[in-house]
């Protein structure tokens, strides 16, 4: 049975035994763990508390080494890796294994980042002295992660908070704690010092309100829910915890009569579903303008129906289960949703018989959509794409723009005219022309606006923003 890693050492919190099951498969338990609680969560805090001076003035060539230790083991295991990760969570093997090269890649960035942690002299405009600006650590940072991304949201955040000179206190999803644990478990062997690093598996009852709750915690980047996201945000702002979110998407992918057709049916296809539709950034609003509509309906109605739902270890599989029960439930209860709201279902609806038990669910496109309904506005999160008929560039953009989220934003288009226009007015971190919303490479900022996004950007060199202090010392020549 596997268990927590506090303070420089796995340790068993009892006898409260979490199966970790494989969705693709019911029968088939991934792994077990020990689950802790708040006891094992005060701990872990306690201990990175304790390192966090150290660590903090620890020398750029130990945090170089470490992280590129972490980065070099992922990329060297990135196929057994992603085996696990794709077992647990039901990405197809290609997908789990892609991630967990970005995950590596992550490492490896942060590594190089934390030789080149600069800062300024000036002069000041008195004479004599000088001013320098220096970044320097926030302290302990505590870290929640989500399930639908096991290795790679952790990694994003882990790797650069480790750079900066952070202590980590580290709760991953109960959900998906197999990769997790394997990720521990290489950064166990890379040379921190006891106390920085620390997971803790259990609820976030539990743990995640020890962490969050902690005056010893500087810092909390959460990726997760809206409802939880705000609750974070509060809590940490009455102690004046730094607080960085991820949350929703709701994300646009707009078609102008001049896409290439095949083009912009592809990556409706990818941003829509692959992963399972169970990415934030999953571009699960298709608009389409009047000239394009029905040819475009036709081939995405098609290619959907082609795609091949199985067992995520399958060769032949192109879009894994939904990761859980709970969350097929949701997928299920939008869909009817959407078909009491009006919306028309032109393919998949329902779940797909397989030899073995698992959270199979059809790709589905419903058509005959507005902005009013809820279909429209609220994140499903799994494969549950609208697709709404416009008249004009115009008319387009305001439908995309028009949602509570502001993640990532797409457009398929020929005109040049068009693409910059909308690179600058869609309301969206992020903006993908002719390419699905999601996907962002390791070495540039992640994070949206509006609902979707609170505080300083993630991944790279924008990371620094959270992760660290800016100090600001004077010295004056004698």
């Amino acid at each position: 049975m596997k268990t927590s890693y506090i303070n420089g050492a796995f340790i068993s919190a009892g006898n409260n035994v979490l199966e970790n099951k494989n969705p693709s498969d019911l029968s088939d338990i991934v792994d077990r763990f020990s689950r802790a609680g708040r006891a094992e969560a005060e701990q872990a805090v306690a201990a990175a508390t304790a390192a966090a001076p150290a660590w903090g003035t620890s020398s750029p060539q130990e945090r170089f080494d470490a992280l590129d230790f972490i980065g070099s083991e992922i990329l060297s295991r990135r196929e057994e890796l992603g085996a696990l990760l794709s077992c647990e969570e039901g990405k197809t093997l290609p997908e789990g294994i892609g991630e967990v090269t970005r995950a590596g890649y992550l490492f490896k960035f942060f590594a190089g980042e934390a030789v080149r942690i600069g800062g300024e002299r000036l002069e000041s405009v008195r004479k004599g002295a000088t001013v320098d600006i220096t970044r320097e650590p926030v302290g302990v940072v505590g870290i929640i992660t989500p399930w639908n991304f096991p290795i790679a949201i952790p990694a994003w955040k882990i790797a650069p908070a480790l750079c900066y000179g952070n202590c980590v206190v580290f709760k991953p999803s109960e959900l998906v704690p197999s990769s997790a644990w394997a990720l521990a478990e290489i950064i166990s062997r890379s040379g921190l010092p006891a106390g920085v690093f620390n997971m803790v598996v259990g609820p976030g009852s539990e743990v995640g309100d020890a962490i969050i709750g902690s005056d010893a915690v500087q810092a909390v980047t959460f990726t997760g829910s809206v409802n939880t996201g705000a609750m974070i945000a509060q809590r940490c702002a009455a102690r004046m915890a730094k607080v960085q979110l991820e949350l929703g998407g709701k994300n646009p992918l707009i078609v102008l009569d001049d896409a290439n057709l095949e083009q912009a049916v592809d990556v409706a296809v990818q941003g829509g579903f692959y992963s399972t539709g169970q990415r934030c950034t999953a571009s699960s609003r298709v608009i389409v303008t009047d000239g394009i509509y029905d040819d475009f309906i036709q081939r995405f109605v098609e290619k959907t129906q082609a795609l091949r739902v199985g067992p995520a270890l399958d060769e032949t599989t192109q879009i894994g289960p939904v990761a859980s029960e709970s969350q097929l439930r949701q997928d299920l209860e939008y869909i009817d949703i959407a078909k009491q709201e009006g919306a028309t279902l032109l393919a998949g609806g329902n779940r797909v018989e397989a030899d073995r038990d698992g959270y199979y669910l059809q790709p589905t496109i419903f058509a005959d959509v507005n902005n009013a309904m809820r279909i429209c506005q609220e994140e499903v999160f799994g494969p549950v794409v609208t697709v709404s008929r416009v008249a004009d560039y115009e008319t387009a953009l305001a439908e995309a723009n028009d949602t509570p989220f502001g993640l990532s934003s797409g457009i398929c288009t020929t005109s040049l005219k068009y693409a910059e226009h909308y690179k600058r007015h869609a309301k969206a971190g992020m903006v993908m022309v002719n390419m699905p919303t999601a996907g962002v490479d390791y070495h540039v900022p992640f994070g949206g606006s509006k609902g979707s996004s609170y505080g300083p950007r993630e991944q790279g060199r924008y990371a620094a923003e959270f992760y660290t202090r800016v100090k600001t010392a004077y010295q004056f020549a004698n």
